[in-house]
């Protein structure tokens, strides 16, 4: 079969959108006037940004000018080549451009699923980073062909040589099975392509099977309904059959059917090795899960039977941060709702259940992946769809026993029981890998120690004056959740990658930390903190919050408080009205009665008054 399915995996900002816009560019797929920068990159956040989000797939037809290969190559092995033999076939190269971040890695796991290789994209100014390890595990899990490519080479502070070395030291590859290349020039993009076209796999001929298609994206579009992107692993799929989703066992129809390229493309019909979209016609979004697979209804005169077993899915992903979402006027939960949901279709790394709250009413406690995925989920809820939300400070799950035997999950402070009727709480730990310049190995490991990390050894992945270690740790999720990543960029000028992975729950104290503003609970702002870390927690938030509270006509008291005994307070003072502007002159005594009178009212205001808290100042106190 002339298809490859690949993708490009690496470390953030390391270069895959760019070297996606030159394989679209290199093969024809779009025109040179549609040509922007980060062409798969279709949200305008991702741009701004500079990262990728969402897995986007793109369909390239390429015609190979490379000398023919008598067999697909084993993993990792390039092809013994008759002399002089030539191939000029015309191949479907199906591409997928997956994020680099930590907190997206379900997207990355998602298309790994729907390939057979994967290019590993190495920054030559950068080397070897914590997520391109993290990411290359999820290929080799997945059985996948590697190829190694060393991106930036053009760049004048490039260290090719030592790159070569810990992808070497990584994969245990060859050096010459290493490609260099250069996303911004182009230059290596064709020696890509024709690696891509001998080295990987072609999908397996399962043409004569019962009709089987891996859902491993999907999207709610106004006009189509929900739209499926589609990896056909058995049979074939055609406009007007009729379909069932074994998981959700909903039946559907396609309605339309195509590829990406990257905009849709209508066909006839998706054969099997190809991946593609498929229109559903389905309007519930719950009914198109993301790992679910597609069989087809045979039409009563077809002798081939409907397969009985769905396609291996995705691992249940695991939320580690999760906050309460509450729409900043009430009457728009409905709103926040359906919002909710098309988003969830989008990213199904995303989960989310109904909750109440005394103070902030009707909302929804959401589990995400990572603080930059709460970040990119509010923004898009903005963005997208015009909505105003409050964050509840996020917390981890901490799993307790109740003194009657009872086990529970505490997702947020909402929901922990009083200190009397708990046995015990365990809290969720993880595996920590972070590579750095060894000149940073004593910052990190001061840092780590701050945070109640536990260290486990030291790799080092190159040798020389620059050498470069991965530093493996033990950590409560806890402690990353909040600043973490960006105290390890200040304590290593920015050197330093980090990965992790959750490892499994461990004993640990903690209680709830209440605010106080003007002397009423902040409901909101309520968390959950280790016992001997109340202190210094309750003083971050309420002097977080002196410097963004809009000031007011009166004193206003800010309070941290535990068990109801104040461990921390401030004070923001009162805006100053000149109540001695509107009189132009008269006697002392007048002046003096205005000022009591003023002093009285902001006396007043002070046991009385409530202030609106801005949207701000939640946000400015959850990235404290």
């Amino acid at each position: 079969m002339n298809i490859r399915n690949f993708c490009i995996i690496s470390h953030v900002d390391h270069g895959k959108s760019t070297l996606a816009d030159r394989f679209l560019e290199f093969t024809g797929t779009v025109n040179k006037r549609d040509m922007k920068a980060q062409l798969l990159d279709s949200m305008d956040l991702e741009r701004e940004r500079g990262i990728t989000i969402k897995l986007t797939p793109v369909r390239m037809s390429y015609k190979c000018h490379c000398e023919q290969s008598e067999a697909i190559p084993n993993k990792n092995e390039i092809a013994t080549r008759p002399a002089g033999a030539r191939n000029d076939s015309e191949y479907i190269l199906n591409l997928i451009d997956t994020p680099g971040h930590v907190d997206f890695n379900y997207e990355v796991s998602r298309s790994l699923a729907a390939v057979e290789g994967a290019i590993l994209l190495v920054d030559a100014t950068q080397g070897v980073q914590a997520q391109t390890i993290g990411n290359l595990y999820l290929a080799i899990e997945q059985n996948l062909t590697i190829i190694p490519v060393i991106n930036k080479i053009d760049m004048p502070i490039a260290n090719v040589q030592k790159t070569k070395e810990e992808i070497i030291h990584l994969l245990g590859c060859k050096e010459e099975e290493i490609i260099l290349a250069s996303a911004k020039t182009g230059q290596g993009v064709e020696e890509i392509l024709t690696a891509v076209i001998e080295r990987v796999p072609a999908p397996k001929d399962n043409i004569g099977k019962p009709t089987r298609s891996l859902i491993f994206d999907s999207e709610f579009n106004e006009y189509k309904g929900v739209v499926a992107s589609v990896r056909v692993s058995d049979g074939e799929l055609k406009k007007g059959d009729k379909i069932f989703l074994m998981t959700t066992k909903t039946p559907a129809e396609v309605l339309e059917l195509g590829y990406y390229t990257p905009k849709f493309k209508a066909a006839e019909k998706l054969l099997n090795g190809e991946i593609g979209y498929v229109v559903t016609g389905l309007k519930e979004v719950r009914d198109c899960r993301v790992g679910d697979t597609i069989a087809k209804i045979p039409n009563p005169n077809e002798q081939c039977p409907m397969s009985e077993t769905p396609l291996p899915g995705y691992k249940e992903v695991k939320p580690m941060v999760f906050a309460g979402i509450f729409p900043k006027e009430g009457d728009a939960y409905g709103e926040l709702r359906d919002a909710i949901d098309k988003l969830r279709l989008s990213d199904s790394s995303l989960t989310y259940e109904p909750e109440h709250s005394q103070a902030l009413g009707f909302g929804f406690r959401c589990g995400f992946l990572g603080l930059l995925h709460l970040d990119i989920f509010q923004e898009r809820l903005k963005r997208e769809h015009g909505l105003e939300i409050i964050i509840t400070v996020p917390s981890v799950v901490y799993k307790a026993e109740k003194t009657n035997g009872q086990n529970i999950l505490i997702r947020g402070p909402q929901e922990m029981p009083s200190p009397a009727e708990i046995k015990s709480i365990t809290e969720p730990w993880m595996d920590l890998d972070i590579i750095t310049p060894k000149d940073f190995v004593g910052n990190i490991m001061g840092l780590v120690s701050e945070r109640k990390g536990r260290y486990v050894n030291t790799e080092y992945l190159s040798a020389g004056a620059d050498q470069r270690a991965m530093l493996h740790y033990q950590i409560p999720l806890a402690s990353l959740i909040t600043d973490f990543y960006d105290k390890l960029k200040t304590v290593t000028s920015g050197y330093a990658s980090m990965n992790y992975e959750y490892i499994d729950y461990e004993p640990t104290d903690v209680v709830k930390l209440d605010v106080l503003v003007a002397e009423e609970p902040v409901e909101a702002l309520a968390t959950l903190v280790w016992r001997d870390e109340a202190y210094k927690a309750g003083k971050k938030v309420v002097e977080s919050l002196r410097d963004s509270l809009p000031r007011q006509q009166f004193v206003l008291k800010i309070q941290a408080a535990v068990g109801g005994k104040i461990i921390a307070a401030e004070r923001l003072s009162a805006l100053r009205k000149d109540v001695l502007a509107k009189m132009s002159g008269g006697d002392y005594t007048r002046k003096m009665k205005l000022l009591q009178k003023q002093k009285k009212g902001k006396r007043r205001l002070l046991s009385h008054g409530k202030i609106d808290i801005p949207a701000e100042t939640y946000l400015a106190v959850l990235k404290r």
